[in-house]
């Protein structure tokens, strides 16, 4: 059976607005008819809670009798720290095309277990419970995901490289690598492709071993859809000189660490740079507005705030946001409707 294609965008350095970047994208593929499934696999579940509001979150995480069913992404893994397997989880209807499997704090509970599974997929007694472990978060999704009828599932992942993330990516068809221009960023890229190679490689040793003994797996492939330079907004209009400098080098550098090529001959200007996706704007004069209202940027109103200024940026946004949807489903080979 053909698995929907899954898209995780990730860098295990922090604080570049990937969870941003992730919250209006999915937006936006709603918006162009791509019926989305959002999960959130981030322990910290920062996109949850931009997605709903803190009742909302109370109620997830703390729901009134102590009904604590497969409300929240843990809860549906959590008999898989027994001895059962996932639980269907419940997904809250964002929009008519975008539906969200909840983050939630507890996740990091979950770390360990798939860390000892992963040692134990190598094990002749013990590789298939490991591999149904291994492979929860992928399976879930794709249940759910055919339930729902989805065009694409799309994880959001935190800034680290543990066993979590691991299991995310290696049900991940598609990766894209949001990046700042800064030293710390590209510094993450050179740590994120040399283990996105050695949890390919992993996945595909334990995947030879098991065979067919526990029906369908992901395929691990987790191949590079390309990155996201995303700008800052003091930076727009006057670039300082390390800002360029840094911005000129993450093409080379995510060819030599994420795509594993050697360099050879003239690399391309990052505008020119196929492998870019866009140069996004900051829109940091909107956060408050969107965070306010909970919507994104490019749905922002005269009654939320955007007059003036402001509502020539949620024009902008709306345009940048549109145009790097469709290069995005064009690179994971998703048609808007």
């Amino acid at each position: 059976m053909t698995s929907v294609p899954t898209l995780t965008f990730f860098n295990n350095k922090g604080g570049v607005g990937k969870t941003t970047l992730v919250y209006h994208l999915s937006w936006m593929f709603a918006e162009l008819g791509v019926r989305t499934l959002v999960v959130d696999c981030d322990p910290q579940a920062n996109l949850t809670a931009a997605f709903v509001d803190e009742a909302t979150l109370s109620n997830l995480w703390n729901p009134p009798g102590g009904d604590h069913s497969a409300g929240t992404i843990y809860e549906a893994v959590r008999p898989l720290t027994r001895i059962g397997d996932f639980a269907p989880p419940d997904t809250i209807a964002v929009d008519p095309r975008l539906q969200l499997i909840a983050g939630d704090l507890g996740l990091s509970a979950f770390e360990d277990q798939l860390s000892e599974q992963w040692t134990k997929a190598l094990g002749d007694d013990t590789r298939e419970r490991a591999m149904l472990v291994l492979s929860a978060f992928w399976r879930m999704a794709q249940a759910k995901a055919k339930e729902m009828d989805a065009d694409l599932v799309i994880f959001d992942v935190g800034p680290n490289l543990g066993a979590i993330n691991r299991s995310v990516l290696i049900g991940t068809d598609h990766v894209v690598v949001p990046l700042a221009a800064d030293l710390f960023s590209l510094q993450g890229l050179r740590n994120l492709g040399p283990a996105l190679v050695r949890w390919r490689n992993g996945w595909a040793e334990r995947k030879l071993r098991i065979g067919d003994a526990v029906g369908s797996l992901p395929a691990g492939e987790a191949r590079p859809a390309g990155y996201i330079a995303l700008q800052h907004q003091e930076r727009l209009s006057r670039p300082v000189q390390a800002y360029v400098s840094w911005l000129g080098r993450i093409p080379g550098e995510y060819r030599q660490h994420l795509l594993q090529e050697q360099a050879s001959g003239t690399l391309p200007d990052i505008k020119n740079d196929p492998y870019c996706l866009a140069l996004l704007r900051h829109y940091k004069s909107l956060i408050p507005f969107s965070q306010e209202a909970r919507k994104p940027v490019f749905k922002l109103r005269s009654a939320d705030g955007a007059i003036g200024s402001h509502a020539a940026a949620v024009t902008r946004a709306y345009q940048d946001f549109h145009t790097l949807a469709l290069k995005i489903l064009s690179r994971v080979g998703v048609t808007p409707a």
